[in-house]
Order: C-alpha cells, then sequence, then structure tokens
C-alpha cells in the first residue's frame, strides 16, 4: 500500500497556489476509504499556507494475486531426532 502511495506522488505535478502564482509543495497523500481505487493528494503553498487537493486513480496492470507462500514438500519419511 505504500509502495503505491509512493508511485502516485512521483507521477504528480504540482499545481501552483491561485493568490501566490507559486508551486505548492507535497505534504499528504490518504487512500480515500469509500473509493479504494482513489488517492488524495494534499499541496500547501509556502507563502499563504492554502491547501490544494488533487485526486489520483490507482493504475493497476490487472487484478493481481498476492504469491503464495511456500513450504516444504513432505515426502512421507519422518525425520528422527
Amino acid at each position: 500500500m505504500v509502495d503505491d502511495l509512493r508511485k502516485s506522488v512521483e507521477d504528480l505535478e504540482p499545481p501552483t497556489c491561485e493568490k501566490c502564482h507559486v508551486e505548492m509543495t507535497w505534504y499528504h497523500s490518504q487512500r480515500l476509504l469509500a473509493q479504494p481505487s482513489f488517492i488524495s493528494h494534499y499541496f500547501q503553498c509556502p507563502s499563504c499556507k492554502r491547501v490544494k487537493e488533487l485526486k489520483t486513480e490507482m493504475k493497476r496492470g490487472g487484478e493481481q494475486k498476492p504469491p503464495r507462500l511456500s513450504a516444504p514438500r513432505r515426502t512421507g519419511r519422518s525425520v528422527a531426532a
């Protein structure tokens, strides 16, 4: 989940403040509970402290299942200690 958030921020271009016309800085991202495929990113103006929210949709290459856990095969022979 953290990797999804990190990747989504890398692709974003920071917005400019409508009042100051300065590039805003990123300060927070979170996955939306109501829509889990969307992430909200919050940016803040360094001079006037206004906040702007951008929403992005997570891109997935198909629904992938997590890898299966593996264990050693049992051969039917018991090992004495």
